[in-house]
C-alpha cells in the first residue's frame, strides 16, 4: 500500500471477490468428479479470456456460439454457463460487507467498479441489498472496458469527478491492483476482510 498524503475523499469496491463470491468452479464441480479434469477444461477453452469478452459487452449468446464453433466436445459444459451462469456466483462475503456499512456509516462516498456483463448482474443486483450501500458504481459492461485496462479506471474517476490519490480503491485481482496502482489510486489487494479492516484502519477510513 501507498505512503498516503493526498486527502482521501472515495473509497472504490470491487464486485466479484471483493463483496461476493464468484468462481465458475462452483457451477462445472456437478459437470466433474476430478477436480483436475474440470481445470484442464477451463484451461483449454481460456475460460477467463472468454468470459472477459462478455464482461466487455459481448452478448453471452454470441459468445457461446463463437466457442462451441471451436469446441464443439463442449458444447454441453460450454451451454451450461451460458444457461446458469447464476451458479457461479457464491455467497456475500459477510466480513467485507460490514466493513462498507461501518465505512458508509463514518460518512464516506462509497463506489464499485468491477468487471461485469450487463446481461447478467441486472439479476444478481435484485438479489442483494448491500449494492445499495453504493452511491454509484460502474461496470466494465456498461463501457466496453475491462480491468486492467487503464482506461476504464479513467472512466471511474471521470464518473465520480475524483483525483487518482483521492480514491482507495480495492479489488483482488493482482493485475488490476498492479494498474490502479500505476495510475497513482491508493489501492488495496483484498485477501480477507481482516486484512482489509487493517488497511482501512492505516488509512484512517476506520
Amino acid at each position: 500500500m501507498q505512503t498516503q498524503t493526498t486527502p482521501i475523499t472515495a473509497v472504490i469496491f470491487d464486485f466479484g471477490g471483493v463483496l461476493i463470491e464468484w468462481d465458475p468452479r462452483n457451477l462445472y464441480r456437478r459437470y466433474f468428479d476430478d477436480s483436475e479434469a474440470m481445470e484442464q477444461f477451463l484451461e483449454e477453452i481460456d475460460f477467463m479470456g472468454w468470459n472477459a469478452h462478455q464482461d466487455k459487452g459481448r452478448p453471452f449468446a454470441e459468445g457461446a456460439a463463437e466457442l462451441v464453433a471451436k469446441f464443439p466436445q463442449h458444447e454441453t459444459l460450454i451451454r451450461a454457463y451460458q444457461y446458469h451462469w447464476e451458479e457461479s456466483i457464491g455467497e456475500p462475503i459477510t466480513g467485507v460487507i460490514e466493513i462498507m456499512k461501518r465505512v458508509k456509516q463514518a460518512g464516506w462516498p462509497l463506489y464499485g467498479l468491477s468487471n461485469w456483463s450487463m446481461e447478467t448482474f441486472p439479476i444478481t443486483r435484485r438479489k442483494h441489498a448491500f449494492f445499495d450501500l453504493l452511491d454509484d458504481y460502474l461496470l466494465s459492461g456498461q463501457v466496453n472496458l475491462v480491468k486492467p485496462d487503464p482506461a476504464i479506471f479513467q472512466r471511474m474517476l471521470e464518473k465520480i469527478g475524483r483525483k487518482p490519490a483521492e480514491c482507495v480503491f480495492i479489488d483482488d485481482n493482482p493485475a488490476n491492483v498492479a494498474a490502479s496502482r500505476a495510475l497513482g489510486i491508493v489501492t488495496i489487494h483484498y485477501q480477507s476482510p481482516e486484512q482489509l479492516e487493517t488497511e482501512l484502519q492505516q488509512l484512517g477510513i476506520l
